[in-house]
């Protein structure tokens, strides 16, 4: 079987490469350019180590039209998006399976923390977490369509970060030693409203209000903040305040005192079903799930009804600073049943 390898050059790739060829695969990596940022060094330097050839895929067309233009378009509308979200579906997984299909491989891999499950009564497809919950990436990758998770397949699914780093460090790879990064992969320096004034212009100062509309402040520009935060507000207040509401049109940036930034209600839209069968058009169902509503949130069991569109979410308990722009992914047990962004 001919394999396919998304490659980046860190120690999850590097693994993933040389657990297939240790069980007889033909393997190839794969390297998206994706920006001026991405390290095709590392990516060569991993491929030579294990003995496989490299391939150089141009993604930069459509990273800059799927992820950074959205990304730009996303926190101007008061929105805070996930580029890793939409460079999964769009550009990273897509691609890798597009140069898949035109090149003969029968599979593409990635150095995912997650499991492939196949649900044999209806035979759909869905990501399931991976063994080490720290690192789990299935809230990544609910866009997922279910010929992409056809062609998918994720060799770290039963692996820990630990016992990768172990592994690696044994088997002198270089990407043992690599820092993870913790960066926007197109934004070093984390910097990302500077990164999108560059591109669009300053953002207009405006007021922070009160609960009441009362005027407590001026704000840098909507781009600066997102639902839930607390510091940098610049603020002089008696209590701690977070901000709740961020309104482009009028240019305005809530903030309340703590526990208001706890909600137990949200709409989500741009749904995408994996291992749910979608609803048929005009249909509405309802059931209970396990919702994550950002990366580093447990899931939270709550209520859904929902149609192929549309899902209404009412949470068992109220959870904190549920963002628009974000993901949320409907779980059944560990399994993805579908997601869509927040509204």
């Amino acid at each position: 079987m001919r394999i396919l390898l998304g490659m980046s050059g860190g120690v999850d790739s590097t693994y993933a490469a040389h657990l297939l060829s240790q069980e007889g695969y033909e393997v190839e990596g794969a390297v998206l350019v994706m920006s001026e940022h991405t390290d095709t060094g590392a990516a060569l330097r991993s491929c030579e180590e294990i003995g496989i050839k490299l391939n150089i895929v141009d993604a930069t067309k459509e990273f800059e039209e799927y992820v950074v233009k959205d990304f730009i378009n996303q926190y101007s509308l008061a929105r805070t998006p996930n580029p890793c979200v939409m460079c999964n579906r769009y550009v990273k997984i897509k691609l890798l399976c597009d140069y898949s299909k035109k090149n003969g491989f029968d599979k593409v891999a990635t150095g995912h923390y997650c499991n492939i499950y196949i649900k044999e009564e209806n035979l759909r497809y869905c990501i399931q977490m991976g063994n080490d919950l720290r690192k789990d990436q299935s809230y990544m990758l609910w866009q997922l369509t279910q010929e992409e998770l056809a062609m998918l397949i994720t060799p770290l699914s039963e692996k820990t970060k630990d016992q990768i780093y172990k592994g690696a460090k044994e088997m002198g790879f270089a990407s043992a030693d690599m820092k993870e990064s913790q960066e926007i992969c197109f934004i070093p320096d984390n910097d990302y409203a500077s990164f999108i004034e560059k591109r669009i212009g300053k953002f207009p100062q405006g007021d922070f209000i009160d609960s009441e509309g009362n005027t407590v402040g001026r704000h840098k520009g909507i781009i600066h903040y997102t639902i839930g935060q607390r510091k940098g507000l610049g603020l002089a207040m008696k209590v701690p305040v977070f901000v709740t509401e961020i309104d482009p049109q009028a240019n305005t940036v809530k903030v309340e005192a703590a526990g208001n930034e706890m909600k137990k209600n949200f709409v989500a839209d741009t749904l995408n079903f994996q291992l749910t069968e979608p609803p048929a058009k005009g249909e509405t169902r309802e059931g209970d799930f396990l919702v994550k509503i950002r990366y580093g949130a447990k899931p939270a069991k709550a209520h859904v009804i929902y149609t192929k569109e549309k899902a209404e979410v009412f949470f068992e308990e109220a959870q904190r600073a549920i963002t628009p722009g974000q993901s949320s992914v409907f779980y059944v047990e560990d399994k993805v049943a579908f997601g869509g962004f927040i509204c």
